[in-house]
Protein backbone atom coordinates (compact mmCIF):
# COMPACT_ATOMS: atom_id res chain seq x y z
CA UNK A 1 0.00 0.00 0.00
CA UNK A 2 1.17 3.62 -0.77
CA UNK A 3 2.52 5.75 2.12
CA UNK A 4 1.79 9.18 2.29
CA UNK A 5 4.72 11.51 1.16
CA UNK A 6 6.88 13.20 3.70
CA UNK A 7 8.31 16.60 3.61
CA UNK A 8 11.90 16.98 1.34
CA UNK A 9 14.38 16.27 4.01
CA UNK A 10 16.47 19.29 2.72
CA UNK A 11 14.29 21.98 3.02
CA UNK A 12 13.75 24.49 5.75
CA UNK A 13 16.76 26.83 6.58
CA UNK A 14 19.63 27.83 4.80
CA UNK A 15 21.57 24.66 5.60
CA UNK A 16 19.28 22.70 3.89
CA UNK A 17 18.78 24.66 1.29
CA UNK A 18 22.34 24.58 -0.09
CA UNK A 19 22.50 20.87 0.90
CA UNK A 20 19.59 20.54 -1.50
CA UNK A 21 21.27 22.24 -4.24
CA UNK A 22 23.98 20.22 -4.06
CA UNK A 23 21.76 17.13 -3.89
CA UNK A 24 20.02 18.28 -7.28
CA UNK A 25 23.67 19.27 -8.99
CA UNK A 26 24.41 15.37 -8.50
CA UNK A 27 24.69 13.62 -11.54
CA UNK A 28 23.85 10.47 -10.07
CA UNK A 29 20.53 9.45 -8.92
CA UNK A 30 20.44 9.68 -4.86
CA UNK A 31 17.46 7.60 -3.15
CA UNK A 32 17.38 7.65 0.74
CA UNK A 33 15.14 5.17 2.58
CA UNK A 34 14.41 4.14 5.88
CA UNK A 35 14.80 1.24 8.22
CA UNK A 36 11.74 -0.22 6.61
CA UNK A 37 13.03 0.46 3.28
CA UNK A 38 10.56 3.33 2.34
CA UNK A 39 11.53 5.98 0.11
CA UNK A 40 12.44 9.13 2.17
CA UNK A 41 13.66 11.24 -0.26
CA UNK A 42 15.53 11.61 -3.74
CA UNK A 43 17.13 14.31 -5.93
CA UNK A 44 16.44 15.28 -9.49
CA UNK A 45 18.80 12.72 -11.08
CA UNK A 46 16.58 10.04 -9.20
CA UNK A 47 13.41 11.75 -10.27
CA UNK A 48 14.86 11.38 -13.82
CA UNK A 49 16.50 7.85 -13.78
CA UNK A 50 12.80 6.20 -12.15
CA UNK A 51 10.72 8.11 -14.29
CA UNK A 52 8.80 9.99 -11.32
CA UNK A 53 8.58 13.13 -9.66
CA UNK A 54 10.08 12.89 -5.98
CA UNK A 55 6.17 13.08 -4.57
CA UNK A 56 5.16 10.07 -6.18
CA UNK A 57 8.58 8.21 -5.58
CA UNK A 58 8.01 9.02 -1.59
CA UNK A 59 4.63 7.15 -1.79
CA UNK A 60 6.76 4.05 -1.91
CA UNK A 61 9.17 1.39 -1.11
CA UNK A 62 11.99 0.53 -2.35
CA UNK A 63 11.19 -2.74 -3.90
CA UNK A 64 8.33 -0.79 -5.77
CA UNK A 65 11.32 0.31 -8.03
CA UNK A 66 13.58 -2.44 -8.22
CA UNK A 67 13.03 -6.10 -9.95
CA UNK A 68 12.10 -8.70 -7.14
CA UNK A 69 14.71 -10.41 -5.47
CA UNK A 70 17.28 -7.44 -6.76
CA UNK A 71 20.72 -7.29 -5.42
CA UNK A 72 20.12 -3.85 -4.72
CA UNK A 73 17.28 -5.53 -1.83
CA UNK A 74 20.56 -7.40 -0.47
CA UNK A 75 22.81 -4.63 -0.80
CA UNK A 76 20.91 -2.81 1.52
CA UNK A 77 20.31 -4.98 4.03
CA UNK A 78 24.40 -5.58 4.22
CA UNK A 79 24.32 -1.85 5.07
CA UNK A 80 21.78 -1.88 8.06
CA UNK A 81 23.57 -5.41 8.91
CA UNK A 82 27.40 -3.96 9.14
CA UNK A 83 26.56 -0.05 8.71
CA UNK A 84 29.01 0.08 6.74
CA UNK A 85 29.16 1.31 2.92
CA UNK A 86 29.20 -1.30 0.53
CA UNK A 87 28.86 -1.19 -3.79
CA UNK A 88 27.36 -3.58 -5.95
CA UNK A 89 28.74 -3.01 -10.18
CA UNK A 90 26.73 -4.03 -13.33
CA UNK A 91 23.96 -4.75 -11.28
CA UNK A 92 20.95 -4.99 -13.82
CA UNK A 93 17.57 -3.68 -12.71
CA UNK A 94 15.80 -3.45 -15.97
CA UNK A 95 11.95 -3.61 -15.76
CA UNK A 96 9.00 -2.51 -17.33
CA UNK A 97 8.81 0.28 -15.26
CA UNK A 98 12.44 1.39 -15.81
CA UNK A 99 13.13 -0.05 -19.06
CA UNK A 100 15.51 -2.11 -20.63
CA UNK A 101 19.20 -2.37 -20.57
CA UNK A 102 19.37 -0.45 -17.87
CA UNK A 103 22.58 -2.06 -15.62
CA UNK A 104 24.02 0.35 -12.83
CA UNK A 105 27.16 0.58 -10.29
CA UNK A 106 24.93 0.55 -6.89
CA UNK A 107 26.61 2.68 -3.72
CA UNK A 108 24.80 2.32 -0.54
CA UNK A 109 26.08 3.84 2.65
CA UNK A 110 24.35 4.05 6.25
CA UNK A 111 23.17 7.85 6.67
CA UNK A 112 23.25 9.78 10.31
CA UNK A 113 19.94 9.64 10.83
CA UNK A 114 16.74 8.35 11.40
CA UNK A 115 18.20 5.12 12.56
CA UNK A 116 18.35 2.51 9.85
CA UNK A 117 18.67 4.58 7.27
CA UNK A 118 20.28 3.53 4.09
CA UNK A 119 21.76 6.42 0.65
CA UNK A 120 21.58 4.65 -2.48
CA UNK A 121 23.43 6.25 -5.30
CA UNK A 122 22.89 4.78 -8.76
CA UNK A 123 25.46 5.00 -11.43
CA UNK A 124 24.39 3.93 -14.79
CA UNK A 125 27.42 2.34 -16.85
CA UNK A 126 25.65 2.92 -19.91
CA UNK A 127 27.69 6.21 -20.75
CA UNK A 128 31.42 4.84 -19.33
CA UNK A 129 30.64 1.48 -21.05
CA UNK A 130 30.19 3.48 -24.82
CA UNK A 131 33.15 5.31 -24.29
CA UNK A 132 35.23 2.73 -23.07
CA UNK A 133 34.08 0.54 -25.79
CA UNK A 134 34.82 3.20 -28.44
CA UNK A 135 38.33 3.19 -27.55
CA UNK A 136 38.73 -0.41 -27.49
CA UNK A 137 37.04 -0.34 -31.22
CA UNK A 138 39.12 2.35 -32.23
CA UNK A 139 42.40 -0.11 -31.56
CA UNK A 140 40.65 -2.65 -33.10
CA UNK A 141 39.82 -1.25 -35.98
CA UNK A 142 43.46 0.26 -36.18
CA UNK A 143 44.92 -3.47 -36.13
CA UNK A 144 43.36 -3.90 -39.04
CA UNK A 145 44.78 -1.69 -41.49
CA UNK A 146 48.29 -3.11 -41.56
CA UNK A 147 46.46 -6.43 -42.72
CA UNK A 148 44.23 -4.21 -45.08
CA UNK A 149 47.45 -3.00 -47.04
CA UNK A 150 48.81 -6.00 -47.39
CA UNK A 151 45.77 -8.15 -48.94
CA UNK A 152 45.41 -5.17 -51.29
CA UNK A 153 48.80 -5.57 -52.16
CA UNK A 154 49.72 -9.26 -52.10
CA UNK A 155 46.19 -10.37 -52.80
CA UNK A 156 44.55 -7.94 -55.67
CA UNK A 157 47.56 -8.63 -58.26
CA UNK A 158 47.15 -12.18 -58.26
CA UNK A 159 43.62 -12.23 -58.32
CA UNK A 160 43.88 -10.02 -61.79
CA UNK A 161 46.10 -13.03 -63.52
CA UNK A 162 43.33 -15.73 -62.01
CA UNK A 163 40.76 -13.38 -63.35
CA UNK A 164 42.66 -13.12 -67.01
CA UNK A 165 43.60 -17.12 -67.19
CA UNK A 166 39.92 -17.81 -66.35
CA UNK A 167 38.65 -15.10 -69.17
CA UNK A 168 41.26 -17.16 -71.36
CA UNK A 169 39.61 -20.54 -71.00
CA UNK A 170 36.55 -19.35 -70.82
CA UNK A 171 36.96 -18.46 -74.49
CA UNK A 172 38.12 -22.18 -75.41
CA UNK A 173 35.58 -23.78 -73.13
CA UNK A 174 32.76 -25.54 -74.21
CA UNK A 175 29.32 -24.78 -72.66
CA UNK A 176 29.88 -27.18 -69.74
CA UNK A 177 33.03 -25.91 -68.71
CA UNK A 178 32.12 -22.27 -68.93
CA UNK A 179 29.90 -22.69 -66.02
CA UNK A 180 33.21 -23.58 -63.78
CA UNK A 181 35.27 -20.58 -65.78
CA UNK A 182 32.45 -18.17 -64.95
CA UNK A 183 31.86 -19.29 -61.20
CA UNK A 184 36.28 -18.75 -60.70
CA UNK A 185 35.66 -15.25 -62.52
CA UNK A 186 32.37 -14.35 -60.57
CA UNK A 187 34.21 -15.26 -57.34
CA UNK A 188 37.48 -13.38 -57.89
CA UNK A 189 35.33 -10.37 -58.15
CA UNK A 190 33.69 -10.70 -55.02
CA UNK A 191 36.71 -10.68 -53.33
CA UNK A 192 38.01 -7.89 -55.44
CA UNK A 193 35.09 -6.13 -53.80
CA UNK A 194 35.75 -7.14 -49.99
CA UNK A 195 39.64 -6.11 -50.54
CA UNK A 196 38.33 -2.61 -51.90
CA UNK A 197 36.08 -2.38 -48.93
CA UNK A 198 39.04 -2.72 -46.77
CA UNK A 199 40.66 -0.44 -48.34
CA UNK A 200 39.43 2.16 -45.94
CA UNK A 201 41.23 0.91 -43.00
CA UNK A 202 44.30 1.54 -45.14
CA UNK A 203 44.10 4.79 -45.84
CA UNK A 204 45.95 7.20 -43.50
CA UNK A 205 45.32 10.24 -44.92
CA UNK A 206 44.27 13.12 -42.33
CA UNK A 207 40.58 13.98 -42.18
CA UNK A 208 39.49 16.84 -44.08
CA UNK A 209 37.59 18.47 -41.16
CA UNK A 210 35.62 21.40 -40.80
CA UNK A 211 32.92 23.08 -39.55
CA UNK A 212 30.07 20.96 -40.27
CA UNK A 213 25.89 20.80 -39.66
CA UNK A 214 25.46 17.77 -38.35
CA UNK A 215 21.62 17.96 -39.16
CA UNK A 216 22.36 18.48 -42.54
CA UNK A 217 24.69 15.22 -42.36
CA UNK A 218 22.04 13.60 -40.82
CA UNK A 219 19.50 14.61 -43.06
CA UNK A 220 21.18 13.96 -46.29
CA UNK A 221 22.02 10.24 -44.72
CA UNK A 222 18.03 9.72 -43.86
CA UNK A 223 17.24 11.05 -47.75
CA UNK A 224 19.46 8.46 -49.12
CA UNK A 225 18.30 5.38 -46.60
CA UNK A 226 14.47 5.93 -47.62
CA UNK A 227 15.34 6.31 -51.25
CA UNK A 228 17.06 2.67 -51.52
CA UNK A 229 17.85 0.55 -48.32
CA UNK A 230 15.40 1.73 -46.50
CA UNK A 231 12.64 2.54 -48.14
CA UNK A 232 9.28 1.98 -46.55
CA UNK A 233 11.07 2.35 -42.73
CA UNK A 234 10.04 5.14 -40.52
CA UNK A 235 13.14 7.28 -40.12
CA UNK A 236 12.53 9.48 -36.92
CA UNK A 237 14.24 13.25 -36.02
CA UNK A 238 14.95 14.01 -32.67
CA UNK A 239 17.12 17.04 -32.85
CA UNK A 240 18.38 19.35 -30.54
CA UNK A 241 18.86 22.49 -32.69
CA UNK A 242 20.76 24.78 -30.52
CA UNK A 243 24.10 22.05 -31.15
CA UNK A 244 26.69 24.12 -32.93
CA UNK A 245 28.91 23.14 -35.42
CA UNK A 246 31.05 20.29 -35.01
CA UNK A 247 34.46 19.78 -36.03
CA UNK A 248 34.44 16.95 -38.45
CA UNK A 249 34.90 15.28 -42.20
CA UNK A 250 31.80 15.24 -43.44
CA UNK A 251 32.23 12.96 -46.06
CA UNK A 252 33.77 10.42 -43.77
CA UNK A 253 30.34 10.88 -41.11
CA UNK A 254 27.92 10.27 -43.71
CA UNK A 255 29.80 7.13 -44.62
CA UNK A 256 29.70 6.18 -41.19
CA UNK A 257 25.91 6.78 -40.54
CA UNK A 258 25.01 5.30 -43.59
CA UNK A 259 26.73 2.25 -42.40
CA UNK A 260 25.08 2.23 -39.14
CA UNK A 261 21.83 3.07 -40.73
CA UNK A 262 22.06 0.10 -42.84
CA UNK A 263 22.78 -2.08 -40.17
CA UNK A 264 19.71 -1.07 -38.78
CA UNK A 265 17.48 -1.24 -42.13
CA UNK A 266 19.19 -4.84 -41.92
CA UNK A 267 17.99 -5.78 -38.43
CA UNK A 268 14.82 -4.50 -38.98
CA UNK A 269 14.22 -6.69 -42.13
CA UNK A 270 11.33 -9.62 -40.14
CA UNK A 271 10.69 -6.56 -37.96
CA UNK A 272 6.29 -4.86 -37.71
CA UNK A 273 6.13 -1.37 -37.96
CA UNK A 274 9.99 -0.65 -38.21
CA UNK A 275 12.02 2.40 -37.05
CA UNK A 276 14.90 4.18 -36.82
CA UNK A 277 15.82 6.86 -34.90
CA UNK A 278 18.15 9.69 -34.93
CA UNK A 279 19.13 12.06 -32.03
CA UNK A 280 21.35 14.48 -31.22
CA UNK A 281 21.81 15.98 -27.73
CA UNK A 282 24.03 18.30 -25.68
CA UNK A 283 25.81 16.42 -22.45
CA UNK A 284 27.92 18.97 -20.73
CA UNK A 285 30.01 16.90 -17.98
CA UNK A 286 30.80 13.98 -20.37
CA UNK A 287 35.05 13.88 -20.76
CA UNK A 288 37.36 10.76 -21.60
CA UNK A 289 40.78 10.64 -20.14
CA UNK A 290 43.18 9.53 -22.76
CA UNK A 291 45.41 6.38 -21.80
CA UNK A 292 49.00 7.42 -22.02
CA UNK A 293 48.52 11.43 -21.40
CA UNK A 294 47.10 13.82 -19.86
CA UNK A 295 44.56 14.69 -22.07
CA UNK A 296 40.95 14.41 -20.84
CA UNK A 297 38.59 15.03 -23.98
CA UNK A 298 35.32 16.91 -23.51
CA UNK A 299 32.08 15.02 -25.28
CA UNK A 300 29.43 17.07 -25.01
CA UNK A 301 27.29 16.66 -28.24
CA UNK A 302 26.10 13.50 -28.51
CA UNK A 303 24.46 11.74 -32.13
CA UNK A 304 22.49 8.80 -31.38
CA UNK A 305 21.37 6.13 -33.81
CA UNK A 306 18.47 3.69 -32.49
CA UNK A 307 16.14 1.16 -33.69
CA UNK A 308 12.97 -0.47 -32.40
CA UNK A 309 14.75 -4.19 -33.81
CA UNK A 310 15.36 -7.02 -31.56
CA UNK A 311 18.85 -6.01 -30.48
CA UNK A 312 22.27 -7.93 -30.48
CA UNK A 313 22.90 -11.25 -29.38
CA UNK A 314 24.90 -10.98 -25.93
CA UNK A 315 27.26 -13.06 -26.89
CA UNK A 316 28.50 -11.26 -29.79
CA UNK A 317 27.46 -7.10 -28.63
CA UNK A 318 31.28 -6.53 -27.12
CA UNK A 319 32.57 -7.31 -30.58
CA UNK A 320 30.04 -6.12 -33.20
CA UNK A 321 32.56 -2.90 -34.13
CA UNK A 322 35.86 -5.45 -34.78
CA UNK A 323 36.32 -6.54 -38.03
CA UNK A 324 34.83 -9.62 -39.51
CA UNK A 325 32.32 -9.96 -37.01
CA UNK A 326 28.95 -10.40 -38.35
CA UNK A 327 25.35 -12.19 -37.81
CA UNK A 328 24.83 -12.02 -40.86
CA UNK A 329 24.77 -14.95 -43.31
CA UNK A 330 26.48 -12.68 -46.44
CA UNK A 331 27.96 -10.23 -44.01
CA UNK A 332 31.58 -8.96 -44.57
CA UNK A 333 31.64 -7.63 -40.67
CA UNK A 334 33.60 -4.65 -42.17
CA UNK A 335 30.96 -1.75 -42.00
CA UNK A 336 30.86 -1.44 -38.25
CA UNK A 337 34.31 -1.66 -37.68
CA UNK A 338 35.01 1.08 -40.42
CA UNK A 339 32.41 3.24 -38.63
CA UNK A 340 34.93 2.84 -35.32
CA UNK A 341 37.47 3.82 -37.47
CA UNK A 342 35.67 7.29 -38.29
CA UNK A 343 34.92 7.83 -34.57
CA UNK A 344 38.32 6.96 -33.36
CA UNK A 345 39.58 9.45 -35.66
CA UNK A 346 37.46 11.67 -34.48
CA UNK A 347 39.62 11.36 -30.97
CA UNK A 348 42.51 12.27 -32.30
CA UNK A 349 44.10 15.18 -31.66
CA UNK A 350 45.03 17.42 -34.74
CA UNK A 351 46.10 21.15 -35.01
CA UNK A 352 41.90 22.02 -33.90
CA UNK A 353 42.28 20.18 -30.47
CA UNK A 354 40.40 16.90 -29.31
CA UNK A 355 37.11 16.64 -31.11
CA UNK A 356 34.07 17.27 -29.15
CA UNK A 357 31.45 14.72 -30.25
CA UNK A 358 30.33 11.09 -30.19
CA UNK A 359 28.40 8.94 -31.92
CA UNK A 360 26.19 6.22 -29.60
CA UNK A 361 24.31 3.09 -31.15
CA UNK A 362 21.38 1.54 -29.31
CA UNK A 363 21.98 -1.98 -29.63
Amino acid sequence: MANPAPERLAGGTAGGDLARTVLDGLPHAVLMIDAGSRILDANQAAESFFRSSVAFLTRYDLAHFVPFSSPVLGLVEQVRRTASPFSEYKVDISSPRLGRDRIVDVHAAPAAAPAGAVILVFQPQTMAEKIERQLTHRNAARSVTSLASMLAHEIKNPLSGIRGAAQLLDMAAGEEDRTLTRLIMEETDRIVRLVDRMDVFADDRPAENSPVNIHEVLEHVRTLALSGFARGMKIVEDYDPSLPLVHGDRDRLTQAFLNLVKNAAEALADTPDPEIVFSTAYRPGIHLSVPGTSQRISLPMQFTVSDNGPGVAEDVRAHIFDPFVTTKQAGSGLGLAMVAKVVGDGLELDAGGFQQWQIDVIL
